[in-house]
Parts: C-alpha cells; structure tokens; sequence
C-alpha cells in the first residue's frame, strides 16, 4: 500500500472565474497541495475551457505545483505551451494521442512530469507497459467534461486495483482520483489507494470557505 501523504489538488473548473485569481490564492492559503487545471478543446468533451493563457496568468499567484489535464485531441501540439506558460504536471488522455509513449517522453523533456489520464471505463491493461515512463496516472470515476459530476461507485475496485499494479511494479507513480470527489466520498477513495485527491465543486463553493471546505476534505481524506 502507498505510504505518501495524501495531497488534495483543487480544480479551477469550478472556480469563480470572476475572481480566478483571488480563488487560487485561497486555495493556497488554505493548504491546496497543487492546483488542478482542466483544459477542453470541445472536441474531445464538449466543453471549452482554459488555454496556456490562463495557465501563464495564475502561475505568478501560487507557489504550488499546477496541474494542467489536457482533455484535449492529439495534446502533443500543446505541451510545449504550457509547459513554459508554468505547469508543473502535464497529464494526457490515452485515446486522444496515437503515440503515448513519444507524448510522455516529450513532456519529461520538457521538464515537466508526466500524467496519463484514465476514462471510467478505460481498461487499466491500456497503461501496463507505460508505467516506466509514467509519473502519474489520473484515475477519473466520472465521465470527462464536465464538473460536478456524481462519483460512480463501481470505480473504487478500479482505484484498489491500479493500487495494486502500482505497488507491483515497483515505480514511483501517484495515483490521482479525479471526479465527485467530496467529503462524502474522500475515505472510500483513499482507503483503494488513491494518493492524490482532486476536487472541484467541493471545494470551491457558495456553502462556505475555500478554506473551510477544504478542510473538511483533508478531515475525511484519512487512510
């Protein structure tokens, strides 16, 4: 079983975008453990949402690491943008590149590290022989597109089960749980395995604080 501390990484997706700025800094006082940037193409979900621009205008605001997931198709055109617009992790679709191998070789060069992302029902037997090169596997327990979303349940053996190819393949690789993650849902998905929490509407809501919210996350995020 992973032995890391469990870090919460809050999505802007459901951010004020009225107030983006003041809402990432929140988030960093508040504790975040990095920022989580969802980037729509409206081609591979249907939503659009941010570029390297919005990427490039929080950057200066935080001091931890961004998280940019790229819903977007054949994202190899992109990396290089936001790369240097500063994200620290760059993670990819599988089926939206051909080569996936080249994709997460050219974000390490780059000097990022390198995610993969996982559909609901993606087979986890896609990603086996990419461990390697891989420094995250972002494991979504909602169909991509859109936030607040319901989490599916069915996905918490999918979450104990890349748990186990992790630990078995000897790599050191987060496994970071992304969709209808709550404080509802949070020790069911850390008790599978997860390592890496990403919440949106939980987070950042009209219900209390960024600070608050995010606390009561931390509270029930416990192995």
């Amino acid at each position: 079983m992973d032995g890391a501390p469990i870090t919460i990484a809050p999505s802007i997706l459901s951010a004020d975008f009225a107030r983006l700025g003041e809402q990432v800094v929140e988030a960093q006082l508040a504790g975040a453990d990095s920022l989580h940037v969802d980037v729509m193409d409206g081609r591979y979900v249907p939503p659009i949402t941010f570029g390297p621009i919005a990427v490039a205008a929080i950057r200066p605001l935080v001091a931890i690491p961004i998280d940019v997931h790229l819903m977007v198709v054949e994202p190899e055109r992109f990396l290089k943008d936001f790369v240097e617009a500063g994200a620290n992790i760059v993670t990819v679709h599988l089926e939206a590149t051909t080569h996936l191998h080249r994709t997460l070789d050219a974000i390490r060069e780059l000097g990022a590290k390198a995610g993969v992302a996982l559909n609901p029902t993606t087979p986890l037997s896609a990603i086996e022989e990419a461990l390697p090169f891989l420094d995250l596997v972002n494991l979504l327990t909602v169909d991509p597109g859109y936030g607040g979303q319901r989490f599916i349940p069915a996905c918490l053996r999918k979450i104990a089960r890349l748990r186990a190819m992790i630990d078995e393949s000897g790599f050191s690789i987060l496994l970071e749980v992304d969709g209808g993650v709550n404080a509802e849902t949070a020790r069911a998905v850390v008790a599978a395995g997860a390592s890496v929490l990403v919440a949106g509407s939980a987070i950042f809501n009209a219900k209390a604080s960024v600070q608050e919210n995010l606390q009561r996350l931390r509270a029930a995020a416990v192995r």
